[in-house]
């Protein structure tokens, strides 16, 4: 099941995952498995994959990466399959996803004796580039008809419980979320505070928002890894950072 209506569908360059998170979660409709679980199992493979960055075992390094990024794939689409949508899930995936950004982040610092301070500009880096695209990619699925509304544009309170969820858990994963990720929303907002106005974004457009999707990130460095460019991955997140004053400045003046 897509979060987009079929007319607003793009080439997503960080959703390589989604063909293999159909059948993960198609496999798992019928058993007691809930999508929480499967975002359980997608936080185990990254703490697998830094284990394996701290030990130098960059094959399986890259391997565990990116069955990270596979696995991330089925949670919401075995929400969708059970019908049982959770913010619970939704912000327990996205606490996940930052914890796991900067343990391998880390441990790739760790490895290439790099200094703490370039640690934490490539993992400010790779947080404000993936909100970019969130940012977008939520404002699509509002636009869309029928997109899946289960992620906010902005996160201002907590959102109400959906059935199956208690109001206190939501209510603490909304706090977790908004110390977490919270300064990153407010300066990407900053930097493009009418993007929410536009009536639809171009494919093309997302297609390129897609190179700083989460999905495209981690493939990057699965690859860099096994070719003995782990040195480089932390300026290289860096450096990719100059592609926000490109793709802001084509949709504030071009995407109206």
């Amino acid at each position: 099941m897509s979060k987009l209506a079929s007319q607003d569908q793009f080439i997503d360059l960080s959703d390589y995952g989604r063909p293999f998170g159909r059948w993960l979660a198609n496999s798992l409709k019928k058993t007691r498995f809930t999508p929480i679980d499967v975002t359980l199992l997608f936080g185990f493979s990254g703490l697998v994959a830094v284990y394996c960055i701290l030990e130098k075992y960059w094959y399986w390094a890259g391997f565990f990466i990116i069955l990270k990024s596979l696995i991330d794939a089925a949670d919401g689409e075995l929400a969708r399959l059970k019908n049982t949508p959770s913010y619970t899930g939704r912000y327990l995936d996205s606490v996940f996803d930052i914890f796991l950004n900067f343990m391998i982040l880390f441990a790739i610092c760790y490895i290439s004796q790099s200094s703490f301070w370039t640690s934490i500009m490539a993992f400010i880096s790779i947080q404000l580039q993936g909100t970019l695209y969130n940012y977008y990619y939520v404002i699509l699925r509002h636009k869309s008809a029928g997109g899946d509304a289960t992620s906010k544009i902005f996160e201002h309170k907590a959102p109400k419980a959906l059935p199956g969820e208690k109001q206190a858990t939501v209510n603490i994963m909304f706090r977790i979320y908004t110390v977490v990720y919270g300064k990153f929303d407010r300066i990407i907002h900053s930097l493009d505070p009418l993007a929410y106005k536009v009536k639809t974004f171009p494919n093309w457009f997302m297609t390129l928002v897609s190179l700083y999707g989460l999905g495209f990130q981690l493939l990057l460095i699965a690859i860099m890894l096994p070719l003995g460019l782990e040195n480089w991955i932390l300026p290289f997140f860096i450096g990719y950072s100059i592609l926000i004053g490109i793709l802001i400045p084509i949709r504030r003046y071009f995407i109206a």
